[in-house]
Formats: structure tokens, sequence, C-alpha cells
């Protein structure tokens, strides 16, 4: 196989490798891309591939115009537009396959080359992770192998070669990366784009129907990492708290709308007591505008270029959907007391049922109250009484608890017996509601697991939890996690809900499962500095660095100055540099060499302390079409340097003005020199 490779010709194995470079730079957006753009792309660069190895010509115009009609009518039915963040993807893709069947000339491959490194950059619209970083500096690499190559137009160069030579220029060029990086004014959301931006992860949204969290315990990735300033608290008692759904239609809980007319809105009324739990989260991107901190959050949480607001229900969001990696600072209590604590109008809307829901629950809610021991029991009683009834009762804990029919709450207390968080918080909320007791119920993420080499806690997507909030007078709205008298262990401990894994993990276990998860907490501390160094690298981060070299109150203008300062004082070094290694080596060697050069690139292999006079007799040798002008330009300069001069005491032909003169005409020959292109 490698064999047959080697004897391509050289336009066919270099035709291969970029399309591979294509491939790798096509292959992070398949799950971002129709699936007919994918399978065009594959098709595409495949038959591209097959006419470069059977040297077969390249299709008519009219294929490739209906190609890019073709792929213009699936973007316009894929997306109902051709602007914005995921139609222009799929366009640009499909244009990069495509302009690979019109590559006749080095002019097209130049046009591949920037298309490409645009395709690479539009990898970060989708994602800023490490593993996409690191994939995207392969792709760079690629091209630029794949560009470098392109300019040696003679003979075979091996391709490590030009991917040495590519390495250096991205060596070369990462200083003024990390300047760029460092100081260049920075404008947030960096990738955010607008109406379209990075589509939501969370799973948690304004409404919770029954089922959906059930399935977001599959997901095991990162939601967010928080980092405790203080002592952190016990495992039950990390308490995110996202939105409040308090409406019931029968199938699905809602947020309350403030539009209503009836609707009186409560206080938060929030007290807190104790000392303050000190915390930083770093915030996966999620498309949604809530900040999920610790219940109870009392003090604005300090966040760059958004600004926060409390709910009555104590909810803390921002202004605009969080579309990227954002870092906040915040202090929450663990102790605290909200709501009202006497009864009043605005608990009406937390009592609401809907009709012909649910008859065999409401029908138990009667039951209970009809007993002569609840029959003036208090609120404390009652909800003592449910919760006893979950923990006797023989209900259970599952992740697959199946389908649900029109009356869930009916189904989990009568029938099924078994749920995950939202079935048994519903119902238990459903309950407590037909027993005349306000409830309602809040989702967000319970727990998390502890990071040992970085010492974060990492809250997964498999955290999502829905609990529920009774109001109780005298004491106002109370957490009661129906969850953890049915699974204390879901809330309780360290331990996080767990899938069966899947047979690579199951292998990697059996064969260590301490090195296991080692490995899985090292990558992670690896992604979360990843994160904090360069994802959340921000306008206030890059103003401390003004402060830390003696600014005062540092802005944007102070930031262009440094900046355009850094670049001057380079620019200056780089001059300096190059007017002292010009001083420092011979003009006359260092024109011989770029003579030399020429000649290898053309193909004659020239040892580098070859004289003029050797070097004009290889090429009468080798070479019958070689010009006359060239073989006296190589004489003329040996003579310049070894002929004997009129006037004593110089030293290299550099003294009298006639010499330099001399040596001048011979520079300015050189660009007009006939240099052969190929020499066999």
């Amino acid at each position: 196989m490698l064999q047959a490779l080697k004897n391509l010709p050289r336009e066919a194995r270099d035709t291969l490798f970029l399309l591979i470079v294509i491939a790798w730079t096509i292959a992070p957006h398949v799950n971002n891309l129709p699936v007919w753009c994918s399978g065009m792309a594959a098709s595409v660069l495949l038959w591209r591939a097959y006419l470069a190895v059977r040297n077969y010509p390249l299709p008519a115009r009219w294929l490739l115009i209906s190609g890019l009609l073709l792929a213009t009518a699936g973007t316009l039915y894929s997306h109902r537009t051709l602007m914005g963040r995921d139609a222009g993807v799929t366009y640009i893709v499909v244009l990069l396959a495509l302009k690979t069947l019109e590559m006749r000339a080095r002019r097209d491959a130049f046009v591949i080359f920037f298309l490409g490194f645009f395709t690479l950059l539009s990898n970060f619209f989708f994602s800023q992770s490490l593993l996409t970083a690191a994939a995207m500096l392969v792709g760079l690499l690629g091209l630029l192998t794949a560009l470098v190559n392109s300019h040696m137009p003679v003979g075979r160069p091996p391709l490590l070669q030009a991917a040495k030579t590519a390495g250096w220029m991205a060596l070369l060029g990462a200083p003024i990366m990390v300047v760029l990086f460092v100081l260049f004014p920075r404008i947030a959301p960096l990738w955010g784009v607008p109406s379209d931006a990075m589509s939501g992860r969370s799973g948690l949204s304004a409404q919770m129907q029954v089922g959906n969290i059930a399935k977001l315990a599959l997901d095991d990735s990162v939601a967010m990492r928080v980092r405790f300033d203080t002592e952190p608290p016990h495992q039950g008692d990390l308490y995110f708290r996202g939105p409040v759904l308090s409406s019931f239609d029968g199938r699905e809980w809602r947020a309350l709308r403030s539009a209503w007319p009836h609707r009186l809105a409560l206080k938060p009324d929030l007290q807190v007591q104790g000392a303050p739990i000190a915390y930083q989260v770093t915030l996966e991107a999620n498309n949604r505008p809530w900040l999920l901190l610790l219940d109870a959050t009392a003090i604005q949480p300090k966040i760059e270029a958004y600004s926060p607001s409390m709910a009555p229900d104590l909810q803390w969001q921002v202004e605009r959907p969080i579309s990227d990696l954002i870092r906040y600072s915040a202090q929450s209590h663990i102790q605290f007391r909200h709501g009202p604590l006497n009864p009043v109008a605005g608990l009406q809307d937390y009592l609401d049922l809907p009709l012909n829901f649910n008859p065999r629950t409401l029908a138990l809610a009667r039951a209970m109250r009809s007993e002569p021991r609840y029959a003036r029991a208090n609120t404390t009683t009652l909800v003592d009484a449910v919760l006893e009834l979950l923990r006797t009762g023989g209900y259970t804990y599952t992740l697959e608890p199946g389908v649900f029919g029109t009356h869930t709450a009916d189904e989990f207390w009568f029938d099924r017996k078994a749920g995950f968080c939202e079935h048994i918080a519903s119902s238990f909320v459903l309950l407590l509601r037909a027993m005349n007791i306000p409830a309602r119920i809040v989702t967000g993420y319970q727990g998390g697991a502890l990071n040992p080499v970085d010492g974060y806690w990492t809250v997964r997507q498999s955290d999502a939890h829905a609990w529920s909030e009774v109001w109780m007078e005298g004491r106002g709205w109370v957490r009661v996690d129906p969850t953890s008298v049915v699974a204390p262990e879901r809330t309780g401990s360290l331990q996080r809900l767990q899938l069966p894994p899947g047979v690579f993990g199951l292998a990697l276990d059996r064969l260590s499962p301490q090195l296991t998860l080692n490995l899985r907490a090292l990558w992670e501390a690896v992604n979360n500095r990843w994160n904090q160094w360069v994802l959340n690298y921000s306008q206030s981060k890059q103003l401390n660095l003004l402060r830390s070299l003696g600014f005062d109150s540092p802005s944007w203008a102070d930031l262009s100055y440094v900046l355009i300062g850094v670049v001057v004082f380079a620019s200056l070094v780089g001059a300096a540099w190059t007017l002292w290694e010009r001083h420092r080596q011979d003009p006359w060697l260092r024109l011989l060499h770029r003579a030399i050069y020429r000649l290898k690139k053309a193909g004659l292999d020239l040892p580098p302390n070859a004289a003029p006079r050797r070097i004009a007799l290889e090429l009468q040798s080798r070479a019958t079409d070689i010009h006359p002008s060239l073989l006296d330009w190589f004489l003329r300069l040996e003579n310049w340097r070894y002929a004997p001069r009129p006037t004593s005491g110089t030293t290299s032909g550099t003294t009298s003005s006639g010499a330099r003169q001399e040596f001048r005409s011979l520079q300015r020959e050189f660009r007009q020199l006939p240099w052969p292109r190929h020499i066999p």
C-alpha cells in the first residue's frame, strides 16, 4: 500500500494529502451538520481521491454548478435560510468539498487552503474545549504543510520536509499569538453569534414534562465546576437552584406568568443566618438566562458583562442567554428563611390543580384529611405523614420509570410506585395541594463530586434534580426533598448516579477501577485549567494585568497602547537583529548561498561550501540548455572575490568604491538571471 502511494505522481500524492487534511478539518462538524451535508462532503472527497489515483480528468463545469445548486437547496431546506451560524457552516463545508473538484491550478489550491482555514476556525463556533483546540492544531499544521508543499513545485520533496517548515512557521508565530491573546481587547462573548448561539445543554427549562429529567440523567457531561473559598457544605446541602415551577396543566409544570391579572406576586422576604459560604462557579454554556447558585444567595453574584437580578422565588437570572462559558463569584447561606410568614392572597397560585386529572390522588388527600389524627393537624404534621407514606409504602427510585399516562400522580402513588426525582416531586406536590397546602417544584442540580487533583467540585448533567418547597405558616417556604426519603443515597452521600458502563468502560474498570478514576480526574482537571486560563480569560483579567504593570485606572485605550508598544518594540528588535545579521555575515557568502539554494530547488544538489567556478562547471556538465549569462555570472562572482586588486590594503574587495559598485551590479543581476526550473 505504501509502495503504491510512493509510486503515484507528485500531483496525485499531494492531492491525497490535502484531501485527508480537509476530511480532518470537516470531521468535528459532523454532529452539527445535516446528514445530507456530511454524506455529500464525504462522497465528493472520496470521488476526488479516486480521480487523483486513477489520473482521470476532473468533472465538467455543469456538474459542479449542479452540485452547488443542490447544496444551496439542501441548506435552505435544512435551515430555512443561508444566513446565520448553522446555515453558514453547512454551506462553507459543501463549498470546500466541491472546490476540490475544480483544483486545476495553484490558484485553485490557494482558494482551498483559505476555505480550509475558515472551516477550521468555524469549529470554535460550536465548541472551545481542549479536545477541539488540539484537533484544530493538528488541522492547522496539516494545512500549513500542504501550503508549504505547494510552494515546492520541482521534484518530489518529502512531506516531512514541508511539515518541518510548517512546524517552524507555527512555532515562530506562537509568540505573536500569545501576545495577541493576552493584549488584544476582548469583546464578550468572543464566539457568540446572535440569534443562533450555542444550543442549550443544560436540560433544565422553564417547563418540566414528566420524563425530561430522567433523560437528562443519562448525560454525564459537565454542567458546571465549583471551587469553594471556605469550607464546603455537606453533600446533602449542595442544592443549586434553577427554575421554580408552580403552574401545572395536568402534564407539564411551568413557571407562574407574571402577566396573569389575578396573580399577586409574593415578595422574597429573604433572611439569612450564619456565616456565608464563598465560592466560584465556572458555568458551561447552556443558552439559558439562569445563574445556578446555592440556596440561598442574598448578595448579587459578581459576574463580568452581565447584570444579575433575583426573582421573588430566589432564582437569579441575567438579561440574556448564556452562550459562552462564564465564571462568577457568589456568597450563599445554607440556613435561611424566605417567603411570607402568614397567609396572603398570592399563595392561592400554589394551590391550583387542573380539572379532571389524578382523581385517585385527590381521593387519597381527602382520606388522609378525614382521619381523626389529621383533622386538626398543622402543615408540618401533614407533610411528615406524606413523607412517611413514601418511606414505608414500597416506593422506589429508578432511572427507567417508563412512560406515564394521563394521570401521572395516580400512576406513581397507586400503580408503578417507582419513578425518578421529577415523578416523585410532582406527585408529592400534587398530593399536598390536594390537601390545601401551598407547594411548588424547584429544579436545578444537587450534589457533585470532588476532584482530588484540582480541588474543584464537578457538577454533571446527571446531577440534575427536582425537589419541592412547601409553605408553612410562621416559617415561609421550606425545602422538602421527597427523593431523599425514597433514595437517601441520591442526595446524602458521595455516591452519584451511574449507568451501566459500556464495553470500553467495563474493560477499564475490570483492569483497574482506581486507575480509571484517577485518569478521569486528571483529564477533568486539565480541562478545568483550560477553561480557567484560556476560555475564561476576560477583559477584567486584561485590565488586572495592566494594573500590575502600573496603570491606575486601565481602559481599552491603555490596552491598545500597550499592544501597539509591544508590536513596535518587537518590530524594532527584529529590524535591529536583521541589520546586525547582515553586518555580521559576509554579503558575498550570503549571495552565493542564495544562488546555491536556487539551484537546489531546481534539482541540483550542491554542498554548501561549493565554489562559484565548480558550480558553473557542474551546471555545464548536467544541462545543455543553461544560458551562458548564468555561467558568466558565477565566474565574475569568483573573480570579484579572489582576483588580485590593484589597490593595496583591501580586504575581500569591500573597500574601494569600484568594487562596491561591481558587487551591487552582481546583486541586481541575480534577480534577473535565467535560473533553470528543472535540472535532470
